[in-house]
């Protein structure tokens, strides 16, 4: 086989994994289309809780058919499991939203800015991932339109003091968690199906939270009607399977042909879709900064596919050779 006949398929297949992860992550940004409803009855943890129990059922049956990948796991991919499910799914989810509570808004939500920088330096120090060239470039260009796109041209913060408190060190927490749990799902892939991933990170991260909500103390508010009842029910079954289960599918089908260190940037397609349903659906107006925000990240997503399909026949003449 020469290299023509490699260069077709791979470029597809680089070109489509990075997209699946742009749209993997563009999911979430639906999520408070449904949460919105769901607060006004159950608290934070308790909808998270009720979301991993849906999925449960599920992830058990996929679990179940790929059970021989569970087999000799190591203890490096079940500390990579458990970081995954329980540092990105449960415990980081809880330190932002307590984060929220503790600290100044505009800051920690600037904060979460720093999540690329942590999953690319793990991907570099784990997984020994070499950068692209220009990729710093990119790097600081797709955090500045995020930035554009969050706070405008105006400082998100009125003193330095606003970053020096617990609520800050929270979101820190939270972004790292993130930020390595792309590398670590980014590792599992290389052993592991993408449905046995999404599988394992809903199931592992149940016991965590039954843990979480129980100490919580917090009540249930059931007192419904039928109707209320049917309507937090739709959005539940909704929210668990949008921006859950199809959200990480996708997420985790692409990363698994994606360098994590590519992966963090595109998951930046998650603001600009929550920007875009506090638009249309919320009525906020859309500014010409956060229109320029939008460009300068939609330029690093495209140059960055663009520079996959570059890499690709490249890969496929060292075969060819080989």
């Amino acid at each position: 086989m020469n290299a023509t006949e490699l260069t077709v398929p791979r470029t597809s297949r680089f070109n489509a994994g990075f997209w699946l992860v742009v749209l993997g992550a563009a999911l979430w940004g639906v999520d408070p289309l449904f949460r919105v409803i769901l607060l006004k009855w159950l608290t934070s943890t308790q909808i998270v809780l009720l979301e991993h129990i849906i999925l449960f059922f599920v992830a058990a049956p996929v679990l179940w058919k790929h059970r021989t990948e569970l087999q000799g796991l190591g203890l490096r991919r079940v500390f990579a499991l458990l970081f995954v499910s329980w540092g990105g799914s449960a415990i980081a989810t809880i330190l932002f939203t307590q984060g929220l509570v503790h600290g100044d808004l505009n800051a920690v939500l600037l904060l979460q800015k720093l999540q690329p920088l942590f999953a690319i330096i793990l991907a570099r120090v784990i997984l020994k991932e070499v950068l692209p060239r220009y990729f710093g470039f990119l790097f600081v260009l797709a955090l500045f339109g995020t930035y554009l796109l969050t706070f405008g041209w105006t400082l998100p913060f009125g003193h330095v003091n606003d970053f020096v408190q617990v609520g800050s060190l929270l979101s820190l927490g939270a972004a790292a968690l993130w930020g390595g749990s792309t590398v670590m799902g980014s590792y599992l892939l290389k052993s592991m199906k993408y449905e046995t991933v999404t599988s394992l990170r809903f199931v592992l991260a149940l016991p965590l939270l039954l843990i979480v909500t129980m100490s919580e103390g917090q009540s249930w508010n059931l007192s419904m009607g039928t109707v209320d009842a049917s309507l937090v029910f739709l959005n539940l079954l909704l929210q668990a399977l949008l921006p859950g289960l199809l959200s990480l599918l996708l997420y985790y089908k692409g990363l698994g042909t994606t360098k994590a260190s590519y992966a963090t940037l595109a998951e930046l397609s998650f603001p600009m879709v929550g920007v875009l349903i506090n638009w249309i659906v919320f009525q906020q107006v859309v500014t010409w900064t956060q229109l320029l925000g939008f460009v300068f990240i939609w330029f690093t997503l495209f140059y960055i596919s663009r520079q996959k399909q570059v890499e690709a026949p490249s890969l496929a003449m060292q075969s060819s050779q080989a």
